[in-house]
């Protein structure tokens, strides 16, 4: 792990930057000496954000595309270009069944999870392969050999505020938040793979708890 500032003189992106592994990964990146912007509904999360660490605030639904583009192209015209680094961690989850999950509950999970990754992706990474450095948790294969570093950090059950509505240390089915990772665990493990040296590809990272 890197003890900071690892990062010094780099820019970062990081989405769903308000609360769980958003909000740690922001903080940890920060420490580590590169200068954040967090993206999140929240105004207000994000003004603690930005008063407590020195997080650049970027109020915007990721479902909405205009609100995104125009942030998007905002940050990009303030530093003439795209971030260094890109952490898309903004995400819903559920655990109903398939025979009982509503189809609007898909639809938020398919916006959330698969739609706004792209979206972001798609506005950044022209700029990232023109200068040929810079991260991604996707397209691995698509950014091979251009400089653009991407990878795919996938943690097991992580005690965030997503878990709140199931009440997980209730109902024997799910694991008890006591055993699941902490926040700051992942937003280590995203600052490890941001600080690996040029050339250095980590195309996924599985993070369990011991």
């Amino acid at each position: 792990m890197s003890d900071g500032p690892g990062l010094a003189g780099r820019t970062a992106l990081v989405t769903g930057a308000s609360s769980g592994i958003g909000r740690a990964a922001a903080i940890r990146l920060v420490n580590d000496g590169a200068r954040v912007w967090g993206l999140a509904r929240s105004s207000e999360a994000l003004g603690e954000l930005s008063k407590d660490y020195g997080v650049s605030p970027i109020v915007a639904d990721l479902v909405d595309d205009t609100a995104v583009w125009l942030a998007l192209d905002e940050l990009s015209d303030t530093l003439d270009g795209a971030p260094d680094i890109v952490v898309n961690s903004a995400g819903v989850f559920g655990v109903e069944p398939c025979a009982t999950e509503s189809i609007k509950a898909f639809d938020s999970h398919l916006q959330v999870n698969l739609r706004a990754p792209f979206l972001v992706i798609r506005a950044l990474l022209p700029s990232m392969l023109a200068r040929g450095s810079g991260l991604h948790e996707v397209l691995v294969e698509e950014t091979r050999g251009t400089g653009v570093r991407a990878t795919l950090v996938e943690p097991a059950a992580t005690d965030t505020a997503l878990w709140d509505s199931l009440d997980p240390d209730t109902n024997d089915g799910l694991p008890n938040r006591t055993d699941m990772l902490a926040a700051e665990d992942v937003a280590n493990v995203i600052a490890f793979a941001a600080t690996r040296p040029d050339g250095v590809v980590l195309p996924v990272l599985q993070v369990e708890r011991n």
